[in-house]
């Protein structure tokens, strides 16, 4: 009699290795490293009469300090938009160069040495920011905490550069503000190189949207009139009361308190109202830097209270629209990271000049004033003519 036997069942398929969580150190460090990108497109700005008398360069080329950063950053940005590269290489090249160009800035022994070393900064912090958003997808395993994590990274950064370079150029000196910044890139490099990123945050969606084409456009305007305040603040502060670099940041720091105080309410306010709120908070502040009713301390930190508020919440507005809730984020990354800093370029190309040509106005102003009160004082003709010419 023959017996049938059932054929053995096939093993069960090994399940997929779970990709193990990143430790949060990693998060951290690659945050701080977009805020440090971000930050140095304004970190400078209470640096410059420093920077003006270091290498004895006018107002406007002084200027190229920041410009160029900046416009390295756009143009490096918009050749990223065609390339395909990975985004853990894409961090870790931003930042080591970020690193070694930090040096040369803080070594720089002219003017134009610096300036180029600043265009290098730009190139890095471009790839870093570009590669460091689908990165953190991958670390944190969610779109929207990367897109949260990474927007509020930025505008903290945007909002604390200036302050922060004021302290460290009177503390120290101007060139401390690159030294700090190299150990920082560094390690976001060690951190890029050990945490693992999920290779579908590299993936793009289609076509951007209509409503994330106008946000970058609205950050090419907020950016813009973000430089517009900062310069004001450094002309008031420093050129004209002649504070310090360290009291100056004190003041400024009400920027970076405005931008981070108003954080909870970007997620409890509807939407419309976060924006409208933002608009005239901004908008009021520039106002007030504009028409300043005393030379008290007070009434520039009040404004600039009101101009990190707007900036805090119209950024937050502009992040939710530009950035899908999906994980590809490399493409609109890249277009928000260009409309930022066109918007800083766009601004420094209109104030520069402006603030060039007011005080020159103001030099000749002054002195014509002083001429004449000399002419009119009780001398003798031979005494006060000389002093007058």
């Amino acid at each position: 009699m023959t017996s049938f036997t059932e054929p053995p069942a096939p093993a069960p398929a090994p399940a997929p290795a779970l990709r193990p969580p990143a430790p949060p150190a990693y998060v951290v460090l690659i945050a701080v490293s977009v805020g440090l990108a971000f930050a140095d497109a304004s970190v400078v700005v209470l640096a410059l009469p420093a920077l003006y008398g270091t290498f004895g360069v006018s107002i406007v080329e002084v200027s190229w300090v920041i410009t160029s950063y900046n416009l390295a950053v756009v143009l490096t940005a918009v050749v990223l938009l065609a390339l395909r590269s990975g985004p853990r290489r894409l961090t870790a090249v931003g930042s080591a160069l970020f690193a070694a160009s930090s040096v040369v800035c803080a070594v720089a022994p002219t003017f134009a040495v610096l300036v180029a070393a600043r265009s290098a900064q730009g190139i890095g912090a471009a790839c870093l920011l570009v590669g460091s958003l689908p990165l953190l997808v991958g670390l944190t395993g969610a779109g929207t905490r990367a897109r949260s994590v990474w927007g509020y990274a930025g505008a903290a950064g945007v909002a604390v550069g200036p302050a922060l370079g004021g302290v460290m150029t009177q503390l120290v000196s101007w060139r401390s503000i690159f030294w700090v910044q190299a150990p920082v890139a560094a390690l976001a490099l060690v951190a890029t190189l050990r945490g693992k990123a999920d290779p579908q945050a590299a993936d793009d969606p289609g076509p951007v949207e209509l409503r994330a084409g106008l946000a970058d456009v609205g950050f090419v305007a907020l950016f813009a009139s973000l430089v517009g305040a900062l310069f004001l603040s450094v002309l008031l502060f420093i050129v004209v009361w002649g504070y310090s670099p360290l009291r100056s940041a004190v003041v400024v720091s009400m920027l970076a308190v405005g931008t981070i105080a108003v954080g909870p309410l970007t997620r409890a306010l509807p939407r419309w109202v976060t924006a409208l709120s933002g608009g005239w908070m901004l908008a009021g502040g520039l106002l007030g830097l504009a028409w300043l009713p005393a030379t008290n301390a007070a009434y520039p930190a009040v404004a600039l209270g009101l101009c990190g508020c707007g900036f805090g919440l119209l950024n937050a507005v502009l992040d939710q629209r530009s950035l899908p809730d999906s994980d590809g984020l490399r493409r609109p990354g890249n277009l928000v990271i260009g409309a930022k800093h066109v918007g800083f370029v766009v601004g420094l190309l209109v104030v520069s000049p402006a603030l060039a040509g007011a005080l020159t106005t103001a030099t000749r102003t002054a002195t014509a004033t002083a001429a004449a009160i000399v002419l009119d004082a009780p001398l003798e003709l031979k005494v006060k003519v000389p002093l007058a010419l």
